[in-house]
């Protein structure tokens, strides 16, 4: 890019009592600005970062002790990029928490125009039901909640339940685009048994002259059927020299991506891999599902292992190792910079 992005004029006392009269009028001069909003690459406050599960778990356990699902309404202890507090975001595009649902407890039915993803850590036998149909929930299991759809999640097991969201609120909030409502009461109709959507979209199969759609029509993706296909594909190789085995989840009527904001992917590293470096726009948020590794962001070491949660800033190399077979989920906004054509990436082989 033209090096004239970084020359920032001169400021004279002549020049700086015009700027002052523009002020007064509600505007400014380009010059004095140009290298801080058209940048020669992307520049980000958010960091690089590293959340363990073994450290955060009891302050998500103590949260159930300090208040109620009904009264927190959802109770959720939120990941914020250390770069971006306050500002209730893990990227600059994205959300990230940790929501617990105890036993015998229910998060009332609601809708909003964010978009959701749940990334399930721990406990089995709890439900979210989405748009009139309730999945049970297993760990590694990947569940939706399209924009505008009614969710309300429930624990009839003898165990707590945590599961990863992550959500497109500061995207939505960018466009000041937020809609919310409640369900009249705490759960939803339920108009079709469980595994419905899986048996109508998640076989190679679609109803006849269905009509695709912007978000994936299949909600859940259980773990069990991506673990087993990571393992053939290790097996069958070849291994990606960055990503190991990495596959993306999919709407199964276009081959897109399940959210029209939100990428999801995860991969498989086999024991003693040490990926080459990566970077790509679409800042990016990790869980370790199973295994131990490490990854070097930007300069900086992170040691994970399984439900540890880091995130990779944009543009910002990453490269990935793994002491023992390891799988990674991970979500980002790349659907939505692909939409807009500002996506890229660049892989050092």
């Amino acid at each position: 890019m033209n090096a004239a992005f970084h020359h920032k004029p001169e400021v004279t006392s002549e020049r700086r009592e015009f700027y002052d009269r523009l002020d007064h009028s509600s505007a400014a001069p380009l010059w004095e600005v140009l290298a801080d909003i058209v940048r020669t690459e992307p520049r980000t406050a958010c960091q690089p970062a590293l959340w363990q599960y073994e450290e955060i778990r009891p302050l998500v356990m103590e949260s159930g002790r300090m208040i109620t699902a009904r009264e927190a309404e959802r109770r959720v202890l939120i990941l914020e990029n250390p770069g971006l507090r306050g500002q209730s975001r893990i990227t600059q595009s994205l959300y990230a928490g940790l929501q617990l649902v105890l036993p015998g407890e229910v998060a009332a039915s609601h809708r909003h125009t964010a978009s959701a993803l749940r990334f399930i850590i721990e406990g089995d036998g709890a439900y979210t039901a989405v748009d009139g149909e309730r999945f049970t929930m297993h760990p590694g299991d990947f569940i939706l909640t399209p924009s505008w759809t009614y969710h309300d999640h429930g624990n009839p097991s003898t165990q707590p339940v945590v599961w990863l969201d992550g959500l497109d609120i500061p995207t939505v909030n960018h466009f000041d685009t937020s809609f919310a409502e409640h369900y009249p009461e705490d759960t939803q109709p339920v108009a079709r048994a469980e595994g419905d959507a899986l048996a109508r979209y998640g076989a190679n199969l679609l109803p006849l002259e269905y009509a695709p759609i912007k978000r994936s029509p299949l909600l859940s993706y259980p773990y069990a059927r991506s673990r087993e296909a990571l393992e053939k594909l290790h097996r069958n190789g070849p291994v990606h020299p960055g990503h190991g085995v990495k596959m993306q989840y999919v709407n199964p009527a276009t081959g897109g991506y399940p959210l029209p904001t939100i990428g999801a992917f995860i991969q498989l590293l086999p024991a003693g891999f040490h990926g080459t470096p990566y970077r790509s726009t679409d800042a990016t948020v990790y869980c370790c599902v199973e295994g131990q590794g490490r990854s070097q962001i930007g300069g900086q070491s992170f040691d994970w292992k399984q439900n540890d949660v880091f995130v990779a800033p944009s543009w910002t190399s990453i490269s990935l190792e793994a002491q023992r077979d390891s799988v990674l989920f991970s979500f980002s906004d790349r659907p939505a910079q692909k939409a807009l054509g500002i996506w890229r990436e660049e892989s050092h082989m």
